[in-house]
């Protein structure tokens, strides 16, 4: 079972693309949720208010893979889609490109636009560092103090990571390992005599949403 995935290890420096007196300013974040997603592209704005338009597109996910591409008010397909369509050439998930555009008066027509959109963000991309992460099963153990025992020798055993544990009543633990060991992992739990396990839906993590902008390029 395939059980990574590639995405950013961090925000890409700023990149600038110029075309015919209108510049194209690129960035690339790695990003778990829509809440992230708003909060870079609120940055983004504030720090190009003058822009004409703010195209992006995103991807969330490694199995229910969900995306947007959004064109801003450029013509219709001229600018989310070429951005998402290097998203995909890099095939990374789990991220946000945005370009900011400054008319320069001069048009560029429907092709040029497609092409200056796809050039930023592949130079956005291209200015990241794209990394692998494995992705994980989370299990939810539930187990009396008297056989506590057990269930942590298998954890070790297993290397498994205890992502949570509260032991305030009876014990509860929530054990992380990779997706593809999750039924494996499963059957030594639930072949526990007394032992109550579930595997829990994959969470999103939350984070800091980013609020320090990408290294300047120069002009």
């Amino acid at each position: 079972m395939e059980d990574t995935y590639r995405t950013l290890a961090a925000p890409s420096d700023e990149v600038l693309l110029k075309e015919k007196s209108s510049k194209f300013f690129g960035y690339a974040f790695p990003v778990e949720s829509e809440e992230e997603i708003r909060s870079a592209l609120d940055n983004i704005r504030k720090q190009h208010p003058t822009a004409r338009h703010w195209c992006y597109a995103w991807q969330l996910g490694t199995t229910d893979i969900r995306y947007r591409a959004n064109d801003d008010g450029e013509p219709s397909h001229t600018a989310g889609t070429p951005i998402y369509g290097q998203i995909q050439s890099f095939g990374v998930t789990n991220v946000l490109v945005i370009v900011a555009r400054y008319f320069g008066g001069i048009k560029l027509g429907a092709g040029g636009l497609i092409v200056a959109y796809r050039e930023t963000a592949r130079m956005a991309l291209e200015a990241s560092d794209i990394i692998e992460k494995t992705i994980e099963s989370r299990m939810e153990i539930r187990v009396s103090y008297k056989d506590l025992n057990r269930v942590m020798r298998a954890v070790r055993e297993n290397r498994l990571t205890i992502c949570e544990q509260d032991m305030t009543e009876d014990c509860r633990l929530v054990v992380a390992c990779r997706k593809r060991d999750e039924n494996a992992v499963f059957e030594i739990f639930n072949s526990m005599f007394g032992i109550d396990v579930k595997i829990q839906k994959l969470a999103v993590k939350k984070r800091h949403p980013y609020n320090k902008f990408p290294t300047r390029s120069k002009m």
